[in-house]
C-alpha cells in the first residue's frame, strides 16, 4: 500500500475540509485540527496515488479560491 499524507494550513480549515470531504474516495481520510487539514490517501500503485494526489490537490485549489472569495466578498445592504 502507498501512502500521501498531504497538510495545509487555512484559515477556515473547517470550512475547506467540509467543501473536499464529499470527493474523498473511499481510501482518503480528511480532517482539521486547528488551522490545518490533513488528508490521508493510501493507493495500491504510485500512479493511482499520483492521480488521487493530482485530483485533490485541484479540488483544494478551488474550495481554497472560494472559500476566499466569500470571505473577501462583503454584501452591500445600504
Amino acid at each position: 500500500m502507498k501512502r500521501a499524507c498531504i497538510e495545509t494550513t487555512h484559515d477556515d480549515a473547517t470550512t475547506i475540509a467540509a467543501a473536499l470531504r464529499p470527493d474523498n474516495t473511499p481510501s482518503m481520510s480528511t480532517d482539521v485540527t486547528d488551522d490545518v487539514v490533513r488528508t490521508t490517501i493510501e493507493r495500491d500503485t504510485v500512479g493511482g496515488l499520483q492521480s488521487t494526489v493530482d485530483d485533490y490537490v485541484v479540488n483544494l485549489t478551488v474550495a481554497a479560491t472560494v472559500t476566499r472569495t466569500a470571505r473577501g466578498h462583503r454584501p452591500n445592504h445600504e
